[in-house]
């Protein structure tokens, strides 16, 4: 038996139940990416160990199931054969006496022990061809096999190891994240020259956001971060961030707007106009309602973006007022001001009043 088949497995980077047209598939895309000469010299080594991993790996795969074909149709003949026999000494022992019989029928099953001595079966995993390179086994492994240590550490370091990943920051307005933007980024990584030593490189890659994005998005480049010898490249990730923004505060897909109106505006009515992300001046206009600390007015889609949604879809603006009191009155004001209060108070009372008895 030869290493591990899970290890072979995970190489080709397939399931356990795929079948010779699926092993062969991946196979093909395999050697593709891992060619050393689409590679530049700095993982040069690196793609030839995965290479020959992978052909080493195919190979294994496809002589196990060779070998179970064979097995199971070998089977078969022994089978029917057996069975062929046993029909044989049957008839034989029944043909005779008592002691002929049992004596015929132990003879019969003598030559077929004699004959499978002759040309035994070696294994039931005998390969169909011949291998073109010795397979170490896990038994050669466990018992200290030198060839065969190598063999299997070669495998699982190129399979499990890979160098951490490089991880970055990218800060992005509100502006940008509602209307999506392109972001240059340049950083630093580690690569490992012809000699084996750790050089450093700038490199420069472009992040496309998407309208609707949200902090904590996360892009990452697959094999361009940081190169370890004897590892695979780790990744490089970056994280979207947000930029505080003077004016509006997201909530999920929602903008927060906060307005500070005076009290006689609040009590009286108030217009105000503002700037959305995108630029567009809006208007918002209170008329005939009175704006008590606390208020809010939703104002439908005009909040940001929805990532991944239909097009168009968006949150809402959700605008809060504070509203700001006096800090000083004169007397003639707060007298002023009792009896217009007073007189509300009363007509309110007078409307409860009408409303529960009826009128």
């Amino acid at each position: 038996m030869g290493n591990p088949p899970e290890l072979y497995y995970k190489i080709l980077n397939i399931s356990k139940d795929t079948s010779h047209k699926e092993i062969r598939a991946a196979y093909k895309t395999l050697v593709r990416q891992w060619h050393p000469d689409k590679h530049p010299p700095s993982s040069k080594n690196e793609a030839e160990a995965r290479f020959n991993a992978i052909t080493e790996a195919y190979e294994a795969l496809l002589d196990q199931q060779e070998n179970r074909a064979a097995f199971g149709s070998r089977s078969n003949v022994d089978g029917k054969r057996d069975r062929t026999e046993r029909t044989a000494a049957a008839a034989a022992g029944g043909g005779g006496g008592a002691t002929g019989g049992v004596g015929s029928g132990r003879a019969s099953a003598m030559p077929r022990a004699q004959s499978e001595k002759v040309a035994p079966r070696t294994a039931p995993c005998t390969p169909a061809r011949e291998f073109s390179k010795k397979v170490y086994s896990s038994t050669d492994i466990r018992e200290g096999g030198g060839a065969g240590r190598r063999a299997f550490a070669d495998f699982s370091s190129y399979v499990v190891r890979k160098a951490p990943p490089l991880e970055r920051k990218v800060e992005c307005t509100l502006e940008e994240l509602c209307s999506g933007c392109k972001k240059e980024v340049k950083y630093t990584r580690d690569v490992v020259t012809k000699n084996g030593l750790i050089a450093k490189k700038e490199v420069t890659q472009t992040i496309r956001v998407k309208p609707g994005w949200k902090k904590g998005m996360k892009v990452t480049f697959e094999g361009m971060g940081d190169e370890r010898p004897g590892c695979l490249p780790g990744d490089a990730v970056f994280t979207i961030t947000e930029k505080k923004h003077k004016v509006f505060k997201r909530k999920g897909n929602d903008l927060v707007l906060k307005a500070e109106v005076p009290l006689v505006s609040a009590l009286t009515g108030w217009s105000f106009s503002f700037r959305l992300l995108g630029g567009d001046k809006m208007s918002c206009s209170l008329r005939d309602e009175v704006i008590f600390p606390g208020y809010e007015k939703v104002v439908a889609g005009e909040g940001m973006p929805v990532a991944g949604a239909s097009k168009g879809s968006r949150g809402d603006l959700r605008v809060k007022f504070d509203v700001v009191f006096p800090k000083n009155l004169t007397d003639e004001q707060r007298v002023g001001l009792a009896d217009i209060l007073r007189a509300c108070r009363a007509s309110c009372g007078d409307a409860k009043t009408a409303i529960g008895s009826g009128r």
